[in-house]
């Protein structure tokens, strides 16, 4: 397959762009440890796994009680990683620790298909639960490869996930909500809520249907009931999604400098994007008038998000990083693309453009962002 064919349209409904792609795993209720023969790094991974690609030195990790005859996962097996055991209910909550993942494949519809979602929230849940301690049981996964229809990314089975994501939240609560799918703008109901207008919102598979999730949909479900000592962390790549959450603050770049700067119409305090003394936080995969990356133009037979893919590997490899060095990563590692003429060439010859989003973090209070990244 050539470069052309498999590359996609970025997530929302008018424009393409590109990203990137590799090999990730993720754990189920039913599990074993593998270790890297290059590294040494281990792996928590499904029962049948016998054997997998390590996302840090890219050798086969061998399967401490059956290492012959292993083979790599094949696509089939990575996308089963990405769902829930049968162990799961909806009602389950295990310790502190809880995440929505939702990615939207919108397979049913060629016009809007994207094909690196499903990899996406694989991606997310192995660091999740490898790299933060997350309960397999306690994140709640939405994609259309579900067999269960209640675990759809339909509007109504998100809404309802997102009020299931801060049910009865207390103090010492990390939450988690992650979207990967389309985003998109339209006129806010309420100028004065928005500085530009525009509300941001996501797509649900049954978007056409249903109809899209307004940035103040998912403000008024996930950051108004935040109580006092509970931390939201939000991960939106999509299109158009700098303010997904109606947060407050934003932190970014202007004439060359980071600096807080206020998200509030005319500079007033905004009573609907406070929490109920929560901390929300948000990074989003580009400003909302840009668009996000999605395709596997480079090589390879899988499909990432952009940011998604960099903002993983970033952590990963840096154990206890800040908030303002890892945006100022995914700038730096984004600005090597946009320099790389080679790429460019490829990306003018598939897309007529170049890859161009800028990751922004958002948060409903001023924190220092020099604080290493907790969830």
């Amino acid at each position: 397959m050539d470069n052309k064919s498999k590359a996609k349209k970025s997530k929302n409904s008018v424009a393409s762009s590109t990203s990137y792609h590799n090999f990730f795993s993720s754990k189920h209720t039913m599990e074993k440890k593998l270790v890297c023969s290059g590294c040494e790094q281990e792996f928590v991974v499904p029962t049948k796994t016998t054997s997998y690609r390590c996302y840090k030195c890219k050798g086969v990790s061998k399967s401490r009680e059956n290492s012959l005859g292993a083979k790599l996962l094949n696509q089939r097996k990575l996308d089963h990683a990405g769902r829930i055991g049968s162990g799961y209910s909806s009602s389950t909550i295990f310790g502190n620790k809880r995440a929505v993942l939702c990615g939207v494949s919108y397979s049913r519809r060629s016009r809007y298909r994207l094909e690196g979602t499903i990899n996406d929230v694989v991606n997310m849940k192995s660091l999740l639960v490898d790299n933060f301690a997350f309960p397999t049981q306690s994140v709640r996964v939405l994609t259309e490869e579900q067999k269960d229809p209640n675990f759809s990314p339909t509007r109504k089975n998100i809404m309802e996930s997102l009020k299931w994501l801060v049910k009865d939240c207390k103090s010492g609560d990390s939450l988690v909500f992650y979207f990967s799918g389309h985003g998109m703008q339209q006129a806010a109901h309420d100028k004065e809520d928005e500085i530009d207008g525009l509300d941001e919102t996501i797509c649900p598979v049954d978007f056409i249907r249903s109809g899209m999730i307004t940035d103040n949909e998912i403000n008024s479900t996930i950051v108004g009931p935040l109580k006092n000592g509970v931390k939201l962390h939000a991960f939106i790549d999509a299109c158009h999604s700098g303010t997904t959450l109606d947060l407050m603050h934003v932190y970014k770049k202007d004439i060359g400098n980071w600096k807080w700067m206020d998200n509030n119409p005319h500079n007033t305090k905004s009573v609907t994007k406070s929490t109920a003394g929560g901390m929300a936080i948000c990074i989003s995969a580009c400003e909302d008038y840009q668009i996000a990356a999605d395709t596997a133009a480079f090589g390879g037979k899988q499909m990432n998000g952009v940011m998604t893919y960099l903002l993983t590997n970033i952590i990963r490899q840096h154990y206890g990083i800040t908030y303002a060095a890892l945006l100022e990563k995914l700038h730096h590692e984004i600005g090597k693309i946009q320099q790389n003429k080679h790429f460019n060439r490829l990306l003018k010859r598939i897309f007529r453009s170049k890859i161009d989003q800028d990751p922004l973090l958002s948060s409903s209070a001023i924190f220092d962002v020099n604080t290493r990244i907790s969830l």
